[in-house]
């Protein structure tokens, strides 16, 4: 049996702990496992796969406008191998990369295989039994697969896979209406497949303000068929070929759609991987989804046994799984007592328009305050310079905040560069006073897009006359 200091579960965010610890100790011993290649989901089939290959579907909508502003373009063909050839051979490099750094590292042994706990502060790994002092759990996430009848036979593809493609599918039928389904509708539909995306929930992105996902699905729904509220029943194959056809149930009236497409794309959420790791065994609880429970110092029910990132089921961003790998740096390595704040943790999805969100929705804010006691800070792009040159409509920035303190509660963009600037927008979050004035009262480049945050932050009204203008801007949501 052999004994380590450390031992790690995945080679995600939890690296960043090993990296400094190692920087501190350089005798200190670490096992790290990870039954998939290293690096993580974000790097191997998350995050930076997808918006590898969003940016070629970015470039191409800002080609197609090109008419709009004097310029005449003709798109000859896309070249769907060849975007994927290109986003495969960026990550493989990454992964290449993190492997060699595993296994010639003199403080590391590099398990790639599958784990399990045998009993407390003892794991079972390729055939071998090890021990630990410390364990960090950055186990990620899989896809969840709804119970669709005859969806195993007919065959699907996930997130987790996707990136695998290599012949671009003529159609495509996404089952969830969600942050991936969206995503990967753009990306497909840039890139020439037929796209039909079927979710279960009332409202498109169910996650995001009424009026955000609203505007969202008027501009996907251009390129993109979206059923809301529709329930997937059945998925068959056509005639015995490779089509197939999905039967869903409208949750409203009870009617029956079929949808026919070539492949079918399983978009219904990420769900936790710890049974494969048996953590009861080692005294480690899970909730009633199977989640890491942690503490408020990201530390599970076992001491000295630390969980972080998507294996939390918090909030399942790269950017909070970094957060997480500091919080858990301070409290496992330097022994303080730091507790994880995620009052302020930023979204982005990366679709047509993009959308960026951080804090509370305005159902959460009312809630926790009250209506009379939340305000609205409201602008549209296309009442800035920039927005104006930019030709774009009907995009805005929309900030919540506390009537009394001004303090930021939330906020919501949706429109080009939302993820930029959303930012601004956090960072005041992270101040004492977390206050919108801090923002409306900054110098801003002028004329720059920046400007259409400035002014949301300093144009603050009552949640009646907030709705009152999406309605006369035809905003509402239906």
């Amino acid at each position: 049996m052999k004994e380590y200091d450390v031992v790690v579960v995945g080679s995600g965010s939890a690296m960043n702990v090993v990296e400094a610890l190692i920087q501190e100790n350089s005798k200190v011993k670490v096992a790290v496992i990870d039954k998939d290649e290293p690096g993580g989901i974000c790097l191997t089939r998350g995050c930076i796969p997808s918006k590898i290959l969003l940016y070629p579907a970015e470039v191409l909508r800002t080609v197609e406008r090109a008419s709009e502003f004097g310029i005449s373009v003709d798109v000859r063909r896309v070249d769907f191998k060849a975007v994927m050839a290109r986003m495969r051979r960026l990550i493989d490099a990454d992964i290449d990369a993190i492997r060699r750094g595993l296994t010639r590292s003199e403080n590391i042994d590099y398990y790639h295989a599958p784990a399990e706990f045998i009993s407390p502060y003892t794991m079972k790994v390729d055939e071998k039994t090890i021990k630990g002092k410390m364990f960090l759990l950055g186990a990620g996430s899989r896809a969840v697969i709804p119970p669709i009848e005859g969806l195993d036979s007919a065959g699907y593809i996930t997130s987790d896979n996707v990136v695998w493609l290599t012949e671009r599918p003529e159609s495509l039928a996404v089952v969830g209406a969600g942050y991936i389904a969206a995503e990967y509708g753009h990306f497909f539909a840039s890139m020439g497949t037929k796209v039909t995306i079927i979710g279960r929930n009332p409202q498109f992105i169910a996650d995001e303000e009424p009026e955000v996902s609203a505007l969202a699905m008027r501009e996907l729904g251009k390129r993109i068929r979206i059923l809301t509220n529709h329930e997937v029943k059945k998925v068959r194959r056509k005639g015995g070929g490779t089509g197939k056809v999905l039967t869903a149930r409208d949750r409203a009236s009870g009617k029956t759609v079929e949808v026919q497409a070539s492949e079918v794309l399983v978009a219904a959420g990420r769900g936790p991987t710890t049974d494969i790791l048996h953590p009861e065994k080692a005294g480690i609880k899970t909730d009633e989804h199977g989640w890491f429970v942690v503490n408020d110092y990201l530390e599970t029910s076992q001491p000295n046994v630390w969980a972080l990132g998507d294996a939390t089921g918090r909030q399942l961003f790269k950017h909070k799984a970094n957060y997480d790998s500091q919080v858990v740096y301070l409290n496992a390595v330097r022994k303080r007592k730091v507790k994880a704040d995620y009052h302020a943790v930023p979204r982005a999805i990366f679709t047509d328009p993009e959308i960026a969100a951080v804090g509370l929705r305005e159902a959460e804010a009312v809630k926790k305050l009250g209506a009379g006691n939340v305000m609205v800070g409201f602008y549209r792009y296309e009442d800035t310079a920039k927005g104006e040159a930019m030709n774009v409509h009907d995009y805005f920035v929309k900030i919540i905040a506390d009537k009394e303190t001004s303090a930021i509660l939330g906020a919501h963009v949706v429109g080009p560069h939302a993820s930029v600037l959303i930012q601004e927008i956090v960072m005041a979050m992270y101040t004492h006073t977390r206050s919108a004035s801090s923002i409306f009262e900054a110098m801003h480049i002028h004329p720059a897009l920046s400007e259409v945050v400035e002014r949301a932050a300093g144009s603050m009204v009552p949640l009646e006359h907030y709705h009152h203008m999406l309605k006369e801007y035809g905003l509402e949501a239906s």
